[in-house]
């Protein structure tokens, strides 16, 4: 038995693909986040460890090692980061002719 299935080509953009409004900060946000967990495991850090070093609480934490970004704003993921120890560089570019729209993207060293 075999069922006729349609594939649709992604974006690139998962959140975009789903609907989600901002969908390219919503974006940002997660790899920031997804970083940030990879981080706190590569430290070796429990998650009450990470809260203090962070200036949040635990279930805060544990909100954001999970995906739960709603309350966090990208300008706090990069301070998480710089209390991780880590520079977090900004660069602005002239999008190429090419695309029609200009995009955020976070590139991890």
């Amino acid at each position: 038995m075999t069922k006729n299935s349609e594939v649709e080509e992604s974006s690139g953009n998962v959140f975009a693909d789903m609907g989600y409004p901002n969908p390219e900060e919503a974006l940002v946000k997660s790899r920031l986040a997804q970083r940030i967990a990879e981080l706190i495991e590569e430290q070796n850090l429990t998650q009450v460890q990470a809260a203090v070093l962070l200036g949040i609480d635990q279930p805060k934490v544990s909100k954001l090692i999970r995906g739960q970004l709603r309350e966090f704003s990208t300008d706090r993921l990069f301070r998480f980061l710089n209390a991780l120890h880590q520079d977090v560089e900004i660069v602005i570019r002239q999008k190429p002719r090419t695309r029609q729209q200009a995009t955020l993207s976070v590139i991890p060293a």
